[in-house]
């Protein structure tokens, strides 16, 4: 089977990647940058190719079913979580693919350590798991908003980032912090506030949380700097432009399933043994 387009697609990752151990400033990248991925209709493009291959690649994973995929999406409010789910991977057989929203710990969570839930939900080989906010809550929202002393927060660094080793060994992780200005978050929260049919989207706490928004750009450059590694590594997405970020996304995506390049697996039968009457 040809994968359409295959070793054509725009390897976007090196633009984006957050090296490991590299000091991150959000300052410095433009969250409405559009150069990579070119005009709208060449994104739109990219789009579709990308997500015709990621089904493809998806059937191979799951029915070679030794390896996962993990797509972590992280964001401030309105960045984009959900659309990208849906832009992405809308077009991926829902077979093999699983979205998990984690939202806040229920008090059976809170009974256990941090990242309990979070190991509940890693995706079984053969699927790609999606997940909607992630164990990096607990070091955005956990340090922001002080629910967790310094010294607790200060050692989860490090406890991700075993876990992530941990469950590398059969299942590939890429993570992507969708990056929205401050402007834009401003457009997209005043219209769900214009738009009664976009009523349930809005959060009174929002508002609560985008005066925390220096604190949070601080939170998640200490994520990006000392959670970006060689096995789990941290891509920074514009996301002010919402065909742009899908775009991006679904390359680097699609490169990490053709990297892993799963393969069918051979019947233990020789189908010439066999015929249909």
């Amino acid at each position: 089977m040809t994968l359409p387009g295959r070793g054509r697609s725009r390897d976007l990752g090196r633009h984006f990647i957050v090296k490991p151990r590299s000091k991150v400033d959000l300052g410095a990248y433009d969250p409405a940058d559009t150069s990579h991925v070119g005009d709208k209709e060449a994104a739109k493009e990219q789009l579709k190719e990308n997500s015709e291959a990621i089904d493809a690649l998806q059937e191979r994973l799951f029915a070679e079913r030794k390896r996962a995929l993990l797509v972590i999406l992280q964001g401030i409010d309105t960045s984009g979580k959900d659309g990208t789910v849906r832009g992405v991977f809308g077009s991926t057989a829902p077979l093999g693919v699983f979205v998990t929203a984690f939202g806040a710990p229920s008090a059976e969570d809170l009974s256990h350590d941090f990242l309990w839930r979070i190991h509940k939900a890693c995706p079984a080989r053969g699927t790609i798991g999606i997940f909607n906010r992630s164990q990096y809550e607990d070091v955005l929202i956990g340090k922001v908003r002080k629910l967790a002393p310094p010294a607790v927060i200060e050692h989860r660094y490090d406890q991700i980032n075993a876990f992530e080793d941990l469950i590398s060994s059969s299942t590939r992780i890429v993570k992507f912090m969708l990056h929205i200005s401050k402007d834009e978050q401003k457009e997209r929260l005043q219209a769900r506030l214009d738009d009664p049919d976009k009523h349930w989207k809005f959060n009174p706490g929002d508002l609560a949380d985008r005066k925390l928004w220096d604190e949070y750009m601080k939170a998640y450059e200490t994520i990006l700097s000392r959670c970006s590694t060689q096995g789990a590594p941290w891509y920074v997405i514009p996301s002010d432009k919402k065909w742009a970020r899908n775009a991006a996304i679904s390359a680097i995506v699609r490169r990490t399933l053709e990297d892993m390049d799963p393969r069918y697996p051979k019947p233990d039968w020789e189908p010439a043994d066999f015929k249909v009457e």
